[in-house]
């Protein structure tokens, strides 16, 4: 009976058991057992289109901003995909790899103060010992997925979805942001590059002007204009798209390659590093790129070329190298110290070795004089000069300020020295005046006003011709002083 009995027991467990499991899987579907390492970031690129700037415009004319970016819309709707370039494939990357190890290092960061919390709980020793060794293993598993997210670099979708963001399909858009707000905008509005332009009057036409920024070049990268009227709006607009549809959707990148002599050349491009020597192959938005190339004892190269969408451009650079000749800086003056711009460079007498056609600067300095030459150098290679570099004495510490401040004193009193004789001027002018007035008919006071007046006049005037000689004097010894503390500069070869 007892058999019977734990028989039909077990059998309602297991028929109980696997209805649980069916109703787990009807719930929750099949979990899929697909490895996800190869899961794809950033799938989509969002573009946002803002408000256009139409304030030029009459009230009546405002609504051209509407039709314009509707049509706008309606054409970038088509897009499917965005293809991204090598440099915004590289943002990217970093981008998400910075996320996933950051959120990677939080999570271990939390378990271990976790862990650190747990010791001062106080818990019978059989749970505790349980706990910490429990959270061991998650702790090392999280360090594992730290070293495992460090390793291998995520994943980019090389041809997200292109979408335009929600907010720009309604009648209102965003205010376009102002300059150096770019990024804050890209990142509170979550979009990879946003599109703003302005329409004015141009001449009873209108004058469309857009522009496109992108996050990940933190710049604008295509401008572009045209000039419409009602009539040829559609067609007119159709063109100006059909372009921005080549920039947005990427399908068609450039690419450029460098490839210089010498070999061992520095090559920028758009101020960015790019190779040495011979450059990889680099994808670029079509347009203008600017190209640096430069190399030890060889003139550095700058210009702007033109690549094409869909096409390779090779750029071969030939540096020139450098020629030279000799300088001789003649030793003039005991422990002469030669400078080559700020480098110090020996003593003179001394020979440098100097590139041709070039503007050079050489200081000249003792203890008490120093000098300084500007020298052009010859054009012609291995050129042999001689130059003496004219030294001054250079003035003791405080002396310069010493007879500034005496000038400006002198200068004080002469106008004191002034004032004061132009009042006893008119003073004595005034009584003299009276005197005359009177017919011979004034007192003895008057009369000794008169002599007192006709007395300080004098000595004021006579203390103003003192005090203005020596400020004279003071003013020639300043400057004389002040041109001392200057560095002469002996200009040798300068072209015209």
């Amino acid at each position: 009976m007892k058999t019977k009995t734990f028989c039909f027991l077990f059998l309602i467990f297991t028929l109980s058991t696997q209805v649980f499991i069916s109703m787990q899987v009807f719930a929750g579907g099949k979990k899929d057992t697909k490895d996800d390492s190869n899961k794809t970031h950033n799938d989509e690129w969002i573009l946002c289109i803002t408000d256009f700037n139409v304030s030029s415009l009459y009230a009546d004319k405002t609504n051209i901003s509407d039709m314009v970016i509707k049509s706008m819309i309606e054409r970038f709707n088509t897009i499917n995909f965005h293809t991204r370039i090598s440099p915004e494939y590289a943002y990217y990357e970093e981008h998400a790899w910075t996320q996933s190890r950051t959120t990677a290092a939080k999570a271990l960061s939390a378990k271990l103060d976790e862990r650190s919390s747990k010791i001062y709980l106080g818990e019978p020793e059989w749970k505790y010992k349980q706990t910490i060794a429990a959270l061991d293993t998650q702790i090392e598993e999280l360090r594992l997925k730290l070293e495992e997210v460090d390793k291998s670099a995520p994943v980019i979708n090389k041809e997200p979805v292109f979408k335009v963001k929600n907010a720009s399909t309604d009648t209102s858009f965003p205010s376009a942001p102002k300059d150096g707000a770019e990024v804050k905008f890209c990142r509170d509005q979550k979009v990879d590059a946003f599109l703003s332009g302005s329409i004015s009057d141009f001449h009873g036409r209108y004058l469309l002007s857009v522009k496109l920024y992108t996050i990940f070049t933190r710049s604008y990268i295509w401008e572009d204009s045209i000039i419409f009227s009602n009539d040829d709006l559609s067609r007119v607009l159709e063109e100006l798209i059909l372009r921005m549809v080549i920039v947005l959707s990427g399908n068609k990148p450039s690419a450029i390659t460098v490839i210089t002599e010498p070999e061992d050349a520095l090559v920028l491009i758009n101020r960015s590093f790019a190779g040495k020597g011979n450059a990889a192959i680099m994808e670029y938005p079509a347009g203008t790129v600017t190209i640096t190339a430069s190399a030890l004892d060889h003139d550095s190269l700058t210009f702007d070329t033109e690549i094409k969408p869909g096409e390779l451009t090779v750029v071969n650079l030939k540096l020139n190298p450098h020629e030279y000749g000799n300088l001789e800086i003649l030793g003039n003056y005991p422990d002469g110290r030669v400078y080559h711009g700020a480098l110090y460079v020996g003593e003179a007498p001394l020979t440098l070795r100097m590139p041709n056609d070039r503007l050079e600067y050489i200081q000249v300095e003792n203890s008490n004089r120093k000098g300084l030459l500007v020298y052009q150098t010859p054009e012609y290679p291995e050129f042999e000069h001689s130059v003496s570099v004219r030294m001054n004495v250079i003035p003791k510490k405080g002396h310069l300020d010493r007879a500034r401040r005496h000038y400006y004193w002198v200068w004080g009193g002469t106008w004191i020295a002034g004032i004061a004789a132009w009042v006893s001027y008119y003073t004595f002018m005034n009584i003299n005046i009276t005197m005359l007035n009177s017919n011979g008919k004034y007192s003895d006071d008057l009369q000794n006003d008169y002599y007192t007046t006709y007395n300080v006049f004098t000595g004021t005037l006579i203390a103003l011709g003192v005090v203005s000689a020596y400020g004279i004097y003071r003013m020639i010894r300043y400057i004389g002083t002040s041109s001392r503390g200057t560095v002469p500069a002996t200009v040798i070869g300068r072209k015209k």
